[in-house]
């Protein structure tokens, strides 16, 4: 399953604490998958794991909380994919290119826990965000690289913040029709030969273009 998180360390009571969460959060995204946030609730989850209700709020004191630490598991997978493509160097504009790429990938990977990460009951309550914060480290990249294209001059100046918040808000969005609709981008007459692939790269390519001069 999706919740990725070493094993090996700790005491064999935090080993596990650990696995339980993990069945926990595996059994949420089974039912979400099936029934949608809607059938998730304390209960279903216990019975799913054969657990007690009572065990679930030990690990989780509510569903928001769950949803919660599905959302920052998300980004941190997020965040080490785009270290991943930072690693791999080159000019600004082909980094940024990559790590658009990345996050729409990671979604299209984990579209299940991608759509649990933004769902209502993730996102509700405001969330404030402190700078170590995964989500908050992940757009605080984006920024840095479009800083770095406008100091070597192949991004135009822009303010920044509003400049990754579009960008974001433009991957969230193809993201998102990818994950939760089966038959995008092909589904309709005279589209049957678009593919996924050739989708993602246009728009990446296109959000690149429109940081130039």
């Amino acid at each position: 399953m999706n919740a990725e998180v070493a094993i090996e360390d700790g005491s064999p009571a935090d080993r596990r604490r650990r696995k339980v969460r993990e069945a926990i959060i595996d059994a949420a995204e089974s039912i979400f998958s099936a029934e949608g946030e809607e059938g998730i609730s304390m209960r279903r989850l216990a019975e799913a794991i054969d657990y007690s209700p009572a065990a679930i709020y030990k690990y989780f004191s509510s569903k928001h909380e769950l949803f919660t630490a599905i959302r920052e598991m998300f980004f941190e997978r997020l965040l080490a994919r785009i270290h991943m493509a930072l690693e791999e160097g080159g000019d600004v504009p082909g980094l940024t290119e990559r790590c658009v790429r990345a996050y729409i990938e990671v979604g299209i990977e984990e579209p299940n826990h991608y759509m649990m990460a933004f769902s209502p009951a993730s996102v509700r309550e405001q969330h404030e965000h402190w700078e170590g914060d995964v989500s908050f480290q992940a757009e605080s990249k984006l920024v840095e690289m479009i800083e770095e294209g406008m100091k070597e001059g192949v991004f135009r100046k822009v303010d920044p913040r509003v400049a990754s918040k579009s960008v974001w808000a433009s991957l969230h969005g193809l993201t998102m029709l990818m994950v939760s609709l089966n038959d995008f981008p092909n589904g309709m007459p005279g589209s049957e030969h678009v593919t996924r692939e050739e989708v993602l790269d246009f728009h990446a390519k296109m959000m690149i273009r429109g940081l130039m001069p």
